[in-house]
């Protein structure tokens, strides 16, 4: 590839970044409309399903012509998203404490920096980048802001990193297991780990001054949570470090995803969609008969169709009264229920031995 054709393919890539953050901003005409909420989306003319509108409480601020939206939390406490992902900074004056480096966001994290330390007065240098756990869409941008910096995660993220040896994540400088006080410039960030819960690194940030929780993939202000219940490696970890997070007395929430920040009400009504997926779960995995699965696959030797029919049947079972419930209340619940629900179902099978027809034979 020349130097010239890499140029336009950056240009280009910057353009459509540009275009989604603003149209994931801002709910479509069409979301305005009334699309009929329900599991299976209708298909459009072009192909492509059309899901139910989103909720207005669910819509960050829509992110300026560079394509990302830099704001106070508190104090000298700062977010960045540009309505996929989303970072925190702290401002103070020997520099910035950065957490997460998304690469959505990618060099409008240098942007959003310089236009809040140049308009405050303060030292715009990032000297210490905070990893929130190891996974590349959250920190795939940290080798923008060079190796003069201190990079600091759990010891878990540094042997993983050390593994993926990503020249786009450079390991963590400084590692800790358990709790982390970072000082800098007279401003406080409180870590820790609690165990695994989306990954088996993933901390928590905790802000005391400002009354701010980052904690990543776990929480998802005024949506429901990403596919699979966030691709978790610990689903009764994830389930229980919503307790976790809800137990420090935070008032803002930086969830790493999507547009808008959370406050404690969004906490409360993500437990309540995952304890409801969780009962909807296990009564479809009672009410679906196995055995036409079993008596049409069978025959032919074919176990993973009898697998796969089964459960997705027990999955859109589960997800069909959670998916009725939250429409209009928890934005994309169409889109990903389907999904949670049959991650779900997989837990309750491998997790908690509820296996159903594929228990112990008699």
């Amino acid at each position: 590839m020349t130097v010239e054709s890499s140029d336009a393919a950056t240009r280009d890539r910057r353009m459509f970044l540009k275009r989604m953050a603003v149209t994931a901003a801002l709910p479509t005409a069409a979301a305005l409309g009334t699309a009929s909420p329900g599991i299976a989306a209708a298909a459009e003319p072009d192909g492509l399903p059309d899901y139910a509108p989103i909720p207005a409480a669910s819509v960050g601020p829509t992110p300026n012509t560079a394509g990302y939206f830099v704001g106070r939390i508190k104090g000298n406490l700062y977010w960045v998203t540009d309505s996929f992902y989303q970072a925190m900074f702290l401002t103070t004056r020997d520099g910035v404490v950065l957490v997460d480096a998304p690469p959505t966001i990618g060099h409008n994290l240098l942007r959003a920096i310089e236009e809040i330390t140049r308009a405050n007065g303060l030292p715009g240098k990032v000297t210490h980048l905070v990893y929130s756990h190891s996974h590349a869409d959250h920190i795939g941008a940290s080798s923008i802001f060079g190796r003069n910096v201190v990079r600091i995660g759990h010891t878990e993220t540094r042997r993983l990193l050390r593994i993926a040896a990503d020249p786009n994540r450079p390991a963590p400088t400084e590692t800790f297991d358990d709790r982390y006080v970072l000082r800098v410039g007279g401003e406080v960030l409180e870590l820790a780990h609690h165990g695994p819960n989306h990954s088996p690194d993933n901390i928590f940030v905790y802000a005391p001054r400002q009354a701010t929780l980052m904690v990543v993939d776990v929480l998802y202000p005024g949506w429901v949570p990403f596919k699979g219940l966030v691709v978790s490696q610990d689903i009764p970890a994830w389930i229980k470090a919503h307790d976790v997070a809800m137990g420090y007395p935070w008032r803002t929430l930086v969830g790493g995803h999507l547009g808008r920040l959370g406050v404690r009400a969004d906490g409360d009504l993500q437990k309540r969609y995952v304890a409801d997926l969780e009962a909807g779960t296990r009564a479809a995995m009672a009410a679906v008969d196995p055995t036409p699965f079993f008596e049409k696959y069978g025959p032919t030797g074919n176990s993973w169709a009898v697998f796969k029919t089964y459960l997705d049947a027990v999955a859109q079972r589960a997800a069909a009264p959670v998916v009725a419930k939250y429409t209009g209340v928890l934005a994309a619940v169409d889109v990903f229920t389907p999904d949670n629900a049959f991650a779900m179902l997989e837990s309750l099978r491998i997790d908690a031995g509820e296996l159903g027809p594929f228990s112990t034979r008699p």
